[in-house]
C-alpha cells in the first residue's frame, strides 16, 4: 500500500518558477543557434539568462483573473456611457479632434506592439524574456481593443471614426506614429526593447498617458479615461520590464554599453518627434485645458527623465544626445505642428479651428518668451483671412523627413525664425530631414531608412498621379464633412442641436 508523501508548500516564488520557467526546456535535436538566429545579430552578448529577473512576478492562471476583473469594470462603464448619451456631456464636440488623432495614431500603435512583443518573444532564448513578452504582447493587444471599444460609440454620431485603419497608412500626420512603430517592429529583438519596452514605456509613455487621461476627465470624456485607467496598472509593469531589459543587457557584458546607447539616443528623438501630436492636442484641441505641453515635459520629461539617467549613470548610461535640443523645442513644437495641422486641414480627418482670445492669452501665459512674439501674430492673420472670407489654407505638400516622417515645419534649436533642413546624398540619391538627429539616424542605417514609406509620395504616383480628390478618396476622406474648420462643420452643429435638446427636455 502506497503511503501519502505530504508535499512541501510552495512560497510563492517558487510556485511562480513551476507555472513559468520550469516550462522552458533545453532543445535536443535542434541547436540554439538555429531556434534563436537573431539573439546575436545585434551584437549584445548574454551570458546567462538565469540572470533575468522578473519585473511583476504573474503566473497566467493570476493574469487572466487580474484582466478579467478589469474588464468587467471596464465595459460597465463604457456601457453605461452609451446608454446615458455620455457624449453629449463633453464641454465640446471640438474636443473629438484630439480622440480622432489618438484613434488614428496611438491604437494602431498599440497594436504594432502586440505583434512586435510576440515576435520578440519567440526570439528570445530565456524563459523569463519569454514569459515577459507574452503577457506584455497580450495587454498590448487589449489596450488596441479597448481603445476601439471606447471610441467606437463616439462613431455612432461623430465624423471623422469610420476608417482610421486606413488612414493610419495613408494620411501625412499619422506616419509620425506609423513609421515609429514600423521602425521598431522591423528592429532586432534588443532594439525592439529599447524601443518601446524603454524608450516609449518608461521615459515617454507618463508624457502621453498621464495629461492625455487628465484632459480627458476634465473635458467630461469618461469612456476615454476609463480605458486609460484600465490599461495604466499594465504600463506600470510594462516600465519595469523595459528598465530590467536595459540593466539586464548592461550588467551582462560591458561591450553592449555602447549599443545600448546608440539605441537609447534614437530612440528618444524618435519618441519625441511622435509626441509632439500629443503636445498639439493638449495646448490646442482641448475645450478646457489641464496643462500646457511645456509644463507635461518639465514635469514628466525633466524632473522623471533626469531622475531615471541619474540612476542609470552608474551603468555609465548618459542622458540621451537629443535631451537639450528636445528641451529648447518645448517652447514651440505644439504651436509649430498645429499650424501645420490649421493650413493643411483639407487633409486630415479631424476639424481645427483658430483659438480664440482667451485661448491664445493662456497660450501667452503658458509660453511667455515665445507665444506673443512667433505664433500670435500668425494666428491673428490666419483669423483675419478667415473673417476676410478667404481662410488661409497651403495647397503645397508638406515635406516628409525621411526617418521620422514629420512635415518640415520644425525650426533650428537655437533660431525659431528658421526652418530646421538637414540633407545628405547615399548611392546617388537625396534624402531629406527635420533635424540633426533625424539625419544621424539615418546615417547609422541607411539601408533601411531608404527603403521608408512615405505617403505624401503617393499622390504623385499611380493610381493618384496629383488628383487632389482621387487621394481624398484613397484615404477615405470625405472633404467638408471629416475635415475642414470646426465651426463649419457638421459635428458642431449635431452636438449644439443635440445638447440643447437634452437640455429643453431635462428643463420640460
Amino acid at each position: 500500500m502506497d503511503m501519502k508523501v505530504k508535499q512541501k508548500k510552495l512560497n510563492k516564488k517558487e510556485k511562480y518558477t513551476v507555472q513559468t520557467r520550469d516550462l522552458g526546456w533545453e532543445p535536443t535535436y535542434q541547436s540554439k543557434d538555429k531556434i534563436f538566429p537573431y539573439v546575436e545579430y545585434e551584437g549584445i552578448k548574454i551570458h546567462d539568462w538565469d540572470k533575468w529577473e522578473d519585473p511583476f512576478r504573474l503566473s497566467m492562471d493570476s493574469y487572466w483573473k487580474y484582466q478579467a476583473e478589469k474588464e468587467r469594470k471596464y465595459y460597465a462603464i463604457l456601457d453605461s456611457f452609451a446608454q446615458t448619451n455620455g457624449h453629449l456631456n463633453l464641454t465640446s464636440a471640438r474636443y473629438l479632434s484630439a480622440i480622432k488623432i489618438f484613434q488614428q495614431a496611438i491604437t494602431p500603435g498599440e497594436y504594432a506592439a502586440h505583434k512586435g512583443f510576440a515576435r520578440a518573444g519567440r526570439e528570445f532564448p530565456g524563459a523569463g524574456t519569454q514569459v515577459a513578452c507574452q503577457m506584455q504582447s497580450i495587454d498590448e493587444i487589449r489596450h488596441a481593443q479597448t481603445q476601439v471599444h471606447g471610441v467606437s460609440n463616439y462613431n455612432k454620431y461623430y465624423n471623422g471614426f469610420h476608417d482610421f485603419t486606413q488612414q493610419r497608412d495613408r494620411i501625412w500626420y499619422t506616419s509620425l506614429a506609423r513609421s515609429f512603430f514600423d521602425d521598431a517592429t522591423s528592429a532586432g529583438p534588443f532594439e525592439f526593447m529599447i524601443a518601446i519596452g524603454f524608450s516609449f514605456e518608461y521615459v515617454l509613455t507618463n508624457l502621453l498617458f498621464v495629461p492625455f487621461m487628465s484632459g480627458a476627465a476634465y473635458n467630461g470624456d469618461i469612456a476615454s479615461v476609463t480605458f486609460g485607467f484600465s490599461a495604466q496598472s499594465d504600463e506600470a509593469r510594462h516600465m519595469t520590464l523595459g528598465l530590467e531589459c536595459i540593466k539586464f543587457m548592461l550588467e551582462q557584458d560591458p561591450d553592449n554599453l555602447p549599443i545600448v546607447q546608440g539605441w537609447i539616443d534614437k530612440w528618444f528623438w524618435r519618441g519625441i518627434r511622435l509626441l509632439s501630436l500629443v503636445g498639439s492636442m493638449m495646448d490646442y484641441m482641448l475645450p478646457k485645458k489641464v496643462m500646457s505641453w511645456k509644463e507635461a515635459w518639465q514635469i514628466y520629461g525633466v524632473e522623471n527623465g533626469g531622475a531615471l539617467f541619474n540612476d542609470l549613470a552608474r551603468y555609465g548610461i548618459r542622458p540621451p544626445k537629443g535631451w537639450e535640443d528636445a528641451d529648447k523645442a518645448m517652447d514651440h513644437v505644439s504651436h509649430q505642428l498645429m499650424l501645420g495641422l490649421h493650413q493643411w486641414n483639407f487633409g486630415t480627418s479631424f476639424h481645427t479651428d483658430v483659438p480664440t482670445e482667451e485661448e491664445m492669452d493662456w497660450l501667452s501665459a503658458k509660453y511667455p518668451d515665445t507665444f506673443d512674439k512667433y505664433y500670435r501674430p500668425r494666428w491673428n492673420f490666419m483669423k483675419e483671412q478667415a473673417e476676410k472670407g478667404k481662410p488661409f489654407k497651403n495647397m503645397g505638400l508638406p515635406k516628409l523627413c525621411q526617418v521620422c516622417q514629420s512635415p518640415g515645419l520644425y525650426t533650428e534649436p537655437d533660431d525659431p525664425t528658421m526652418l530646421c533642413h538637414r540633407e545628405t546624398v547615399f548611392e546617388n540619391e537625396k534624402y531629406q530631414f527635420c533635424s540633426d538627429h533625424c539625419m544621424d539616424i539615418f546615417n547609422n542605417e541607411p539601408e533601411k531608412y531608404v527603403q521608408a514609406y512615405l505617403p505624401m509620395n503617393q499622390l504623385f504616383q499611380a493610381p493618384l498621379y496629383g488628383d487632389l480628390n482621387a487621394w481624398m478618396d484613397w484615404v477615405s476622406l470625405r472633404d467638408g464633412v471629416d475635415n475642414g474648420d470646426y465651426e463649419l462643420s457638421e459635428d458642431k452643429k449635431n452636438f449644439d442641436k443635440w445638447r440643447n435638446d437634452v437640455k429643453s427636455n431635462s428643463v420640460d
